[in-house]
């Protein structure tokens, strides 16, 4: 029965996408605006710094349809920002390669909000971005930098992704896709 039940739910993701809401987070300057406008537009697009949020639907890959929230946190706003967090399926985490100085305080953000209680198992994936510069992080070294085998209880995986390019960007979210569906969030 439960074989009839997946076949049944497989075939009405084709036009009835689940849909994730997935949060966007990183440091600041990051290319979390760049990000989302690349994986929504398919095209570089000039940003400002983020006052607040940006939300944006994008087109469904395997099934999933994400509503994604690009947030703008610091210091200040974090108590109110918490409450983001609630009825969250996934998570893209962006991390800027180029700046290995900002790599403790990118550690210590991503491990502040994956201990949140609302964050407690969501699936997440990280965006080493600015790999189309020299010299940067990669990302094996970055998951290092980052103790990402601490979060054993979260399904996650690294992507090296340049945000102005696109490269890597999809092959990021199908994978987020996958997790999120393996995770069982019920049909909207």
């Amino acid at each position: 029965m439960g074989s009839l039940i997946s076949k049944v739910k497989i075939c009405l993701s084709a036009w009835y996408p689940v849909r994730a809401r997935v949060l966007l987070l990183g440091l600041y300057s990051s290319g979390k605006t760049t990000t989302l406008y690349q994986l929504k537009l398919r095209e570089k697009v000039t940003t400002i710094s983020t006052v607040g949020f940006n939300v944006e639907t994008l087109e469904p890959i395997n099934g999933v349809s994400f509503t994604v929230w690009d947030i703008s946190l610091n210091s200040q706003t974090w108590p109110f920002y918490k409450h983001y967090f609630a009825n969250t399926q996934g998570m893209i985490f962006v991390v800027d390669c180029k700046d290995a100085e900002k790599h403790t305080d990118a550690k210590q953000l991503l491990h502040m909000i994956l201990g949140e209680t609302d964050m407690e198992g969501v699936p997440f994936i990280i965006i080493a971005n600015k790999q189309d510069l020299q010299d940067t992080k990669k990302p094996s070294d970055l998951a290092l930098d980052l103790e990402l085998d601490k979060w054993t209880g979260h399904a996650w995986e690294i992507f090296g992704c340049s945000a102005i390019s696109g490269d890597g960007l999809q092959e990021a979210l199908n994978s987020l896709s996958v997790m999120i569906k393996k995770r069982g969030i019920t049909m909207s």
